[in-house]
Parts: structure tokens; C-alpha cells; sequence
């Protein structure tokens, strides 16, 4: 397949707000560095670089969380950030780790498990803040007034700037904003996960909530790089994912070969493309490409020069839904 990838320059990105948060019109998700796809662990180094590339390209927003790993990906984003940090907002995530069960994995948002997170947390990334702080998952056990209550004395005390959810519903979001102003929420969103423009995208908008976009490349798959199942280690989590199962699979390539039509057109990558989509769907809207390597960053980020005609825009936001579930049981872990 051709790929052609728009050229970027050092220079100051454009920003955005998030509910009031100063980021990038790009970041960074540092996940795939050190969790869950195939290559994870696999070159600390290059990741490092990667991070440090973003840096110098203009990225001012990086994302993890203690999961990942769990704690690998806090501590090589510490690592990467020595000397930096100040060029940074930095967003981490709690609450899919029960700290006072033993580190078990399962949902704890309690006032008790959020006190011992953030402490873990904030020694990981070698910091003594965390700009953004985000509820990983809703905690079914813990109302959620619980958890943005403790989450707003760890902002009174200066641990955190900003608190975020992750995967949240338009009702929980109401309640929580209700307790203490949410900055950002941040949900899957792309040309094949259109779901938050329903209810989410709309009440964010009302409350004057930022929205951060993770997996904004379809999980690798809108890159137009993944032809087959068979490129995926056999501890892939995709490999478990509905939309990547066999027949499935198949089909949402269809998405894709739409995807790369345009970017001929345009004469960008794919990737570009897809970004470029998401990019226009508002000002208010933060896309996080995860990648660990540094050609990758350097073609998301790339995105932002990417112009695409009304017309174009029509054909993509009219592609027809991808095929399968975006989890197998409902239960989430990114």
C-alpha cells in the first residue's frame, strides 16, 4: 500500500481548552509503550524518544495511567520526563486497581483506594503534581459524590490540578460537575467509534467539559497497517476485542479502504486522515494517538496540517458503523 505522510516542522502547535486546561490539539497516549498490544515492553529506549520527540514537535499533553503495565507506563513516562516536566500537562488514571485489596484488578473508586493511588502515582512520575487526574472507570460500589469529593481535596491540598473521567455516562458526568467542575472526560472516539455524539459529546458541550479522544486510530486498525489477525502476538488484547474477530475483521476493512482513498486524495497517510476527521468534529476535542515509536508521532502530530473538503468530510462521517462490539465484556481496560 502507498503510504504518503504529510512533512511537520518544530514549532508551537495549535491549542485548545479543555474546560479551561491549556493542551495541545494533539497529545500523546503512552500506552502501547508498555501494556496490552503486540511490542509492548519490547524497547524502553525508542519509547523514551518517542515521548521526547513529541515534546519537541509541540505536544504538551501525555497521558497513561497506573494500569498500564500496571505502573511500568507511569514509571518510563517518569523516567522520560526528567528535566521536562514543566512542558508538559500530564494525565494519569486510578481506579481499575484496588489498592487496599492488595492491588487486585478490579473497579475501586473509594475515597480510601484514590488516597493510596495518587501517593503511588506521584512517585512513578518522579512529580509532585498531576495536572489532569481521571477516574479510570465508573465504580459501580463508590457514588460517585464519594469520589469526586475525595478527588477535590487531593485539588485543595495541590496533588492535582484537574479532575477527568474515563468512560463515563452523560447521567454520572451531571453528578459529578454537580460536586466539583469536571476539566475533561475522556471516551473512545473515531471514525469507527462515533458512539459519545449522542448524549456525551452534547453535555460535555453544556457544562463546558473538554473531551479527549483515545483510540482515535481505531486501535491501529484506521492506520491502514493491519490486514490480518495473524500480525497480533497471542497476548495481543485485540486479539479479544469483537470487532477484530474473525468475519468481523474482515468487513471493518471496508472502513479502511475508504480511509485510504481520501488520503490519496490528500496526499497524507491514513492515520493522518482519520485524525484530520476528528480534528474537525470541534475545537473542543483532543485526540491521544498512542504509539511507541517515533516515525508514528511524528505522522499523527503531522495530523493537524491535513486539510480535508466538506466533501470529503461528508464521506467519511457517512461510513457505515464498524462491525462488532468495541469490548467483549464490557469491561474495559484502556
Amino acid at each position: 500500500m502507498l503510504r504518503r505522510v504529510i512533512s511537520t516542522s518544530v514549532g508551537r502547535m495549535e491549542h485548545i481548552s479543555l474546560g479551561g486546561l491549556d493542551v495541545s490539539r494533539i497529545g500523546l497516549g503512552a500506552m502501547s509503550m508498555s501494556a496490552f498490544y503486540t511490542g509492548a515492553n519490547s524497547d524502553d529506549s525508542e519509547a523514551i524518544r518517542t515521548i521526547h520527540t513529541a515534546l519537541d514537535l509541540g505536544v504538551t499533553f501525555l497521558d497513561t495511567a497506573e494500569i498500564y503495565g500496571p505502573y511500568r507506563n507511569e514509571e518510563l513516562v517518569g523516567r522520560a520526563l526528567a528535566g521536562r516536566r514543566d512542558e508538559v500537562v500530564l494525565a494519569t488514571k486510578f481506579g481499575m486497581l484496588s489498592h487496599p485489596a492488595g492491588g487486585q484488578y478490579r473497579l475501586d473508586s473509594s475515597p480510601e483506594n484514590i488516597r493510596t493511588a495518587v501517593e503511588g502515582s506521584l512517585k512513578r512520575l518522579a512529580t509532585d503534581h498531576i495536572d489532569l487526574y481521571y477516574q479510570h472507570r465508573v465504580d459501580p460500589n463508590t457514588p460517585i459524590e464519594d469520589t469526586v469529593g475525595a478527588l477535590a481535596e487531593l485539588v485543595r491540598e495541590g496533588k492535582i490540578g484537574h479532575i477527568g473521567l474515563s468512560e463515563a455516562g452523560a447521567a454520572t458526568i451531571r453528578r459529578a460537575h454537580a460536586v466539583h467542575p469536571i476539566t475533561a472526560v475522556q471516551t473512545e472516539y473515531s471514525l469507527w467509534t462515533r458512539d459519545p455524539e449522542a448524549q456525551v459529546l452534547p453535555t460535555m458541550r453544556e457544562l463546558g467539559i473538554g473531551f479527549v479522544a483515545y483510540s482515535p486510530l481505531g486501535r491501529g486498525f484506521l492506520t491502514g497497517s493491519i490486514q490480518s489477525r495473524d500480525q497480533f502476538a497471542d497476548n495481543d488484547i485485540r486479539r479479544t476485542h469483537p470487532r477484530f474477530a474473525a468475519g468481523n475483521f474482515e468487513q471493518n476493512l471496508n472502513i479502511v479502504g475508504e480511509v485510504v482513498a481520501v488520503a490519496g486524495e490528500v496526499g497524507a497517510s491514513p492515520a493522518q486522515v482519520a485524525l484530520a476527521w476528528l480534528l474537525a468534529q470541534g475545537k473542543d476535542i483532543a485526540p491521544i494517538p498512542g504509539t511507541k515509536r517515533v516515525s508514528r508521532v511524528q505522522e499523527n502530530i503531522a495530523a493537524e496540517s491535513v486539510q480535508l473538503t466538506e466533501q470529503q468530510l461528508h464521506r467519511l462521517t457517512a461510513l457505515a458503523p464498524a462491525v462488532g462490539d468495541r469490548y467483549a465484556d464490557m469491561s474495559p481496560i484502556d
